[in-house]
């Protein structure tokens, strides 16, 4: 059998399992989370999580690119560093990368049958349990010397949250996955703190008084010391272009010789202001671990990052960009973005939600920036129908076409695009952008084909 075939079973083995990523948000708030079966699990493993220092990062926003600058700064170190996200993007390996670089389908093969036998032995387990216990032993058994776990929902009870890291850090808080977290931001931030292990040292990035007064409460009970970026880590932006942008950090915590305290300069590829609040933040976590790292190998390795679909501006002229915003926190860093580096042009919008997405917030943020909605549907179950969508695009006064699937939005995107030079821009859903990226690609190759 080809390797193809045999990765696609791999596939269809973890897929057989409860995956609630696929699940709506009713399903959701009644899932039985818990941490028993992880902890099992590790046990039969034989503890593949303690064999390498971990960064631990929770949080609504910033937790993926705080956490690929993480890995970034630890490469350019000489670690052999694991980093593992979600969701996908384009291939499910994506989600476990080992110096940058996903493990190949014949890994994945070989994991998945090596943890078969542990599944076996215990009920209930989820695909996202099953699949971060394979990213535990895949950096175990390859090698890894630092890993970087991104949290998949939540905190407290997440299958990443059987770790005791260096330091758990907490990016920006915001509403989102309100059903399964809570409708206030100190029930978020309580869910998010549970990431926080007594002793182990704790770094927030800027966070509203609400969430905040939480995590200092949990950190204290926990006798963790707690580094706020904006205040023990100062930050400010020096330069931004297309190209990438340049801060300075001024680390408090840290004196020179002469008694100042220690500042930095950096530049990053990723755009956006908030860019620079999650490089002040991987910043602040990679000196809090304690894993031996200069600022100099900081610095290479946050010039080097790599993370897509985060204001990723695939052409230039007209602009095409794919963004992974998925709710109103996110799509107001977005229009921020976007009235920086493209001040006086429009957009078409290729837009599709979950059901569990406040969407009536996401135009409001982006109406003034808004040519047309393109309203399309991933192929998810949780993807809310192009109907529900379109009298929500009404009542936001926005003009809005409706097309699916996926490819044809893209493609009346880009015709009316080459007509007046709007910008193409997919948000709102990690699944719709993905298809997005994927038909653009082939577009792309077929145009050079011909």
């Amino acid at each position: 059998m080809d390797i193809e075939t045999r990765y696609n079973q791999a596939l269809d083995y973890l897929y057989s399992f409860v995956d609630y990523s696929l699940k709506h948000s009713s399903e959701l708030a009644k899932a039985d989370f818990n941490l028993d079966r992880m902890f099992a699990l590790m046990k039969l493993m034989g503890g593949p999580q303690t064999k390498y220092p971990i960064i631990h990062v929770a949080g609504t926003k910033g937790k993926g690119s705080t956490s690929a600058l993480c890995a970034a700064g630890l490469m350019a170190a000489g670690y052999k560093t694991g980093l593992y996200t979600s969701p996908h993007l384009l291939d499910y390996v994506e989600r476990i990368q080992i110096n940058g670089k996903p493990i190949t389908h014949e890994q994945l093969i070989e994991l998945v049958e090596e943890i078969k036998p542990h599944v076996a032995q215990i009920e209930k387990l989820t695909t996202f349990e099953i699949t971060t216990a394979l990213a535990f032993m895949a950096f175990a058994k390859y090698g890894v010397t630092a890993a970087v776990f991104e949290v998949g929902l939540g905190g407290r009870l997440d299958a990443t949250n059987v770790v005791t890291p260096k330091v758990s850090v907490i990016t920006s808080l915001s509403y989102d996955h309100m059903a399964v977290l809570g409708n206030t931001l100190a029930l978020i931030a309580g869910e998010k703190a549970g990431i926080i292990k007594e002793g182990v040292p704790v770094v927030s990035s800027p966070q509203k008084e609400e969430a905040l007064e939480v995590l200092l409460r949990v950190a204290r009970e926990k006798n963790s010391d707690i580094t706020l970026v904006g205040r023990d880590v100062e930050f400010e932006r020096v330069g931004s272009s297309l190209k990438g942008q340049a801060l300075r950090i001024d680390d408090r915590r840290q004196t020179t010789d002469n008694g100042s305290s220690s500042i930095v300069e950096f530049q990053i590829p990723l755009l956006g202001k908030h860019q620079i609040e999650n490089a002040a933040t991987a910043y602040a976590a990679l000196k809090a671990s304690g894993i031996p790292i200069t600022d100099e190998q900081i610095k290479t390795g946050f010039s080097q990052v790599q993370w897509r679909a985060r204001f990723e501006v695939a052409r230039l002229e007209p602009p095409v960009i794919f963004d992974s915003a998925h709710n109103q926190d996110s799509f107001e860093k977005l229009r921020e973005t976007l009235e920086e580096y493209f001040p006086s042009r429009k957009v078409y919008l290729i837009f599709g939600a979950s059901e569990d997405k406040n969407i009536p917030g996401m135009f409001a943020e982006m109406k003034a920036k808004i040519q047309k909605i393109m309203i399309t549907r991933a192929d998810h179950p949780r993807a809310l129908s192009v109907e529900q969508i379109s009298g929500l695009a009404e009542q936001a006064g926005a003009e809005w076409e409706a097309l699916v699937p996926v490819r044809e939005a893209l493609r009346r995107a880009l015709e009316l695009s080459s007509k007046d030079g709007s910008i193409v821009l997919s948000a709102g859903s990690m699944f719709v952008t993905a298809e997005v990226m994927r038909e653009w690609k082939s577009l792309n190759e077929s145009t050079e084909l011909e």
